[in-house]
């Protein structure tokens, strides 16, 4: 189990929760954010600082955004487990489902 990032996070990329993760296991994509399973250690600090409330435990992610759990593995086919975020950068790519996503509208 883990914890995944869903829709919301979608061009918004806010990145409290990168401020907050432990073991920096959150990278950024082209336009949304994702958290690496293997490295993820389920303390569960980025749920709450989240201003979309666009992460949530595995188990808890609603139905309507089961995909992004898919998203946030298939996100890492390439890149592996490079342990830690920080080192790696803005990853320019995305999970196919989202890059394909029409531009999500924000109230900021």
């Amino acid at each position: 189990m883990t914890y995944v990032i869903a829709e919301p996070c979608v061009d918004l990329l806010d990145k409290a929760c990168i401020e907050e993760c432990p073991v920096d296991c959150i990278y950024e994509g082209k336009r949304m954010l994702y958290i690496h399973p293997d490295e993820c250690v389920d303390c569960g600090a980025c749920e709450p600082v989240c201003p979309v409330e666009a992460i949530f435990y595995e188990d808890d992610t609603p139905d309507k955004w089961r995909d992004y759990q898919q998203a946030n593995v298939d996100f890492f086919d390439d890149l592996g487990s490079p342990g830690g975020a920080a080192k790696v950068g803005k990853i320019d790519k995305d999970a196919a489902f989202v890059a394909a996503l029409p531009p999500q509208e924000h109230d900021h």
